[in-house]
C-alpha cells in the first residue's frame, strides 16, 4: 500500500531545534570520536534525590489508593504543604484550595498557561534571553512575542520603561524570571514593585517563573514576587521541585497566586492532562515539610563548586559575574568569537559542552552559559583543559 507525504503543521515547521537537544546532539557526536567530555551544558542536577523523598514514595508506590487518577487540581494535602511552606519561606498566606494548583513540573504550566489567556495576535512581553519555552509556549497559542532583552546595563533585567506603549496595551501576559536562566540575576523586591505597576497600569498578567528559588548562595535567599504589595492581583508564580530537591525526573512543580489565572490554567489542564502520580504529591509533601535541612546541604555543594569555578573563569580573563543563585555561571565571550564559535572551540578543543547565549535569544550572543551540576573536581579539570588549550 502507498504511503502519503506527512506535513507538520506551521507551528512544528517554524519552531527552532530546541536548544538542549541539539546540545545533546552535538555531545553525543563527540562521545562516539572518543571524548571524554565534562558536560557543563544543560542544568540537570548530578545529584541524587534525598533519600526521605525516595523512602516516602517508596511507600506511597506500594499503596492502591495511589493507582488511580489523581485530582486534577492536585491533592489537597500536597498543595496544604505548598501554602505552609510558601508561608514559611516567604511569608506569604495562600489559600490552598484556590490559590495553589499541583504542575506536571514547572515546564508543563509556563508551556499551558498562554492557551488560557492568549487569542492569536495577543501580545505577550518575553524576556530575552530566557528559557526557550515562553516564546515557544507564545507561538503554540498563536500569540506574538515582544522581546524584552536583558542587558548589562539594566542588571539582565527587563527595562519596562523601554516596552513602547502601545506594545504595554496589547500585551495580555509578562513572563519573568528570576533567579535568572541562563543569567543567574536576582530581581529585587524593589524591582517586583515596578513590576507590579507596570502590570496594574496595563492590565497584564504576570507569569513569574521562580524555579531557582532555592539554590541561592552566601545566605542571601531570593524574593517571591507574591511578597509584594499587590502582586497576588496581576499574577501567579511558578516552582519546581526539580531543582531544590534535585527531582528533576519526577515531574512534580506548582503555581500560585492569583485564582483567577489558576483556574484558567486548571481548565487547560483538565482537558489534556490528567494530573500528578499521587505517590510522587506524597513524597512532594514529604520534600517541602522537611525545613531547610534537606536543602542546605545541596546549597553548599554548589557554593563549593562556584567558588572554585568563577575565581578559576576569571583567572583565565574571562568576563564573569560571581552568581547569586541559580547553577548557571553566564560568561562572556573572548574577543574574535561568537557565542557559537566559542561553544565549538571548547567542545572541539576541551571536550567541554557549554551553551551558547544566542541559543536563548539573539541579546544572548556574545555570551556562553555554564553550570554548576558537576563535582568541583570536574569543574577544576575543565579549567585545566581551558588553560591547556586557551582561546
Amino acid at each position: 500500500m502507498a504511503g502519503f507525504p506527512i506535513e507538520f503543521a506551521t507551528r512544528i515547521k517554524t519552531l527552532p531545534p530546541y536548544l538542549f537537544a541539539a546540545i545533546d546532539k552535538m555531545k553525543q557526536e563527540a562521545i562516539a570520536r572518543g571524548v571524554d567530555i565534562i558536560n557543563l551544558g544543560v542544568g540537570d542536577p548530578d545529584l541524587p534525590t534525598p533519600a526521605p523523598i525516595i523512602e516516602r514514595m517508596k511507600l506511597a508506590a506500594a499503596e492502591a489508593r495511589n493507582h488511580q487518577y489523581p485530582s486534577y487540581e492536585g491533592l489537597l494535602s500536597f498543595r496544604q504543604a505548598v501554602a505552609g511552606w510558601y508561608k514559611r519561606r516567604f511569608g506569604v498566606t495562600l489559600d490552598p484550595a484556590t490559590e495553589v494548583l499541583t504542575l506536571i513540573g514547572s515546564k508543563e504550566g509556563i508551556g499551558h498557561v498562554p492557551l488560557a489567556f492568549i487569542d492569536p495576535g495577543d501580545v505577550v512581553l518575553v524576556p530575552s534571553p530566557g528559557y526557550p519555552v515562553y516564546p515557544v509556549a507564545t507561538g503554540f497559542a498563536g500569540g506574538t512575542s515582544y522581546i524584552m532583552p536583558l542587558k548589562k546595563e539594566h542588571r539582565f533585567l527587563p527595562n519596562l520603561a523601554a516596552i513602547p506603549k502601545d506594545i504595554a496595551k496589547q500585551a495580555k501576559l509578562l513572563f519573568l524570571n528570576s533567579p535568572n536562566n541562563p543569567t543567574s540575576v536576582v530581581a529585587d523586591k524593589d524591582y517586583f514593585k515596578k513590576v507590579v505597576a507596570f502590570a496594574q497600569e496595563h492590565q497584564i498578567i504576570v507569569c513569574h517563573d521562580a524555579a531557582y528559588s532555592e539554590i541561592y548562595y552566601d545566605g542571601q535567599p531570593p524574593a517571591s514576587f507574591l511578597e509584594v504589595e499587590g502582586a497576588k492581583e496581576v499574577g501567579v508564580e511558578f516552582h519546581s521541585l526539580s531543582k531544590t530537591f534535585n527531582m528533576t525526573g519526577w515531574r512534580i512543580g506548582f503555581a500560585v497566586g492569583n485564582k483567577q489565572v489558576l483556574a484558567g490554567l486548571g481548565k487547560v489542564k483538565s482537558n489534556l492532562d490528567s494530573g500528578v502520580f499521587q505517590a510522587v504529591q506524597e513524597a512532594g509533601i514529604t520534600a517541602l515539610e522537611s525545613g531547610d535541612y534537606l536543602v542546605d546541604g545541596l546549597r553548599k555543594i554548589y557554593q563549593e563548586r562556584r567558588d572554585v569555578f568563577v575565581p578559576g573563569l576569571r583567572q583565565l580573563g574571562l568576563d564573569v559575574e560571581l552568581p547569586p543563585a541559580a547553577f548557571y555561571v553566564w560568561i562572556g565571550v573572548p574577543n574574535g568569537y561568537t557565542s557559537a564559535s566559542f561553544t565549538a572551540h571548547l567542545l572541539e578543543k576541551t571536550g567541554i559542552v557549554s551553551t551558547p547565549g544566542n541559543g536563548f535569544g539573539e541579546p544572548g550572543e556574545g555570551y556562553i552559559r555554564m553550570t554548576l551540576t558537576t563535582s568541583k573536581e570536574r569543574l577544576a579539570e575543565a579549567l585545566e583543559r581551558m588553560r591547556k588549550t586557551g582561546f
